[in-house]
């Protein structure tokens, strides 16, 4: 499938689920994640207007970099070992997994201008996410406070893989609260006004329940190619 026929599609879904929520699209940011597909993929993901491209690994980031260069808003969303900063700093706009201070720090240290970083949040307490416990995030944002370098401009988190709706429900309900929590502070390094939640099998819940910002790979740009 072509990505432009792809789109089409989820913009639909997109468009409908905010009229559900009473929201309008524009309030949504699509990322299309190119983890698993080529650079020319990820050029006909660009060349159907598609502005935010998502890179989960610092190797795979750093080659459609090197071709592709500032045409896109480059969203980190995977797991960033602390090594590996030096390496992305320079060439992301997002950073989207922050969970934990050390992390805070190098990126920090490496940083020659305002990174846009989001906290991520382990919402489903599963043992196999990384991300900061729901109880931790308002200690840990106000630890982010001495780091000139990074902006707070929103929450993360990944639901668990399930079709038990009500369960990704609650868990993009809790992030939202925690959101609001945060934003009623008005502090000026968090601003934490975005929301990103929801990938590919999950992103209309999401929507309904907030999200600003979607994940979406296999249904915009294919799983392969």
């Amino acid at each position: 499938m072509k990505v432009a026929d792809n789109l089409e599609r989820v913009t639909q879904q997109i468009r409908k689920a905010c009229i559900k929520a009473n929201r309008s699209p524009e309030e949504v940011t699509i990322i299309a994640v190119t983890k698993y597909v080529t650079i020319g993929r990820a050029q006909e993901a660009l060349d159907t207007g598609i502005v935010n491209l998502g890179e989960n690994r610092d190797d795979g980031l750093l080659e459609k970099w090197e071709v592709l260069r500032d045409k896109p808003t480059w969203h980190f969303i995977g797991t960033l070992q602390t090594r590996k900063v030096k390496s992305i700093i320079d060439k992301v706009d997002y950073i989207h997994s922050v969970d934990r201070l050390s992390l805070a720090e190098e990126i920090n240290k490496r940083a020659s201008k305002k990174i846009k970083c989001f906290v991520q949040v382990n919402v489903s307490n599963e043992e196999s996410k990384h991300g900061i416990k729901p109880e931790d995030v308002l200690p840990f944002i106000n630890e982010l406070s001495r780091f000139e370098h990074i902006t707070v401009v929103g929450l993360m988190t990944m639901a668990p893989f399930s079709e038990d709706q009500e369960l990704l429900r609650s868990c993009f309900q809790r992030l939202r609260s925690l959101r609001d929590q945060v934003q009623s502070l008005h502090l000026e390094f968090a601003p934490c006004k975005e929301l990103s939640m929801g990938m590919s099998n999950d992103f209309v819940l999401a929507i309904q329940e907030g999200a600003t910002m979607v994940r979406i790979g296999t249904a915009l740009v294919g799983e392969h190619s």
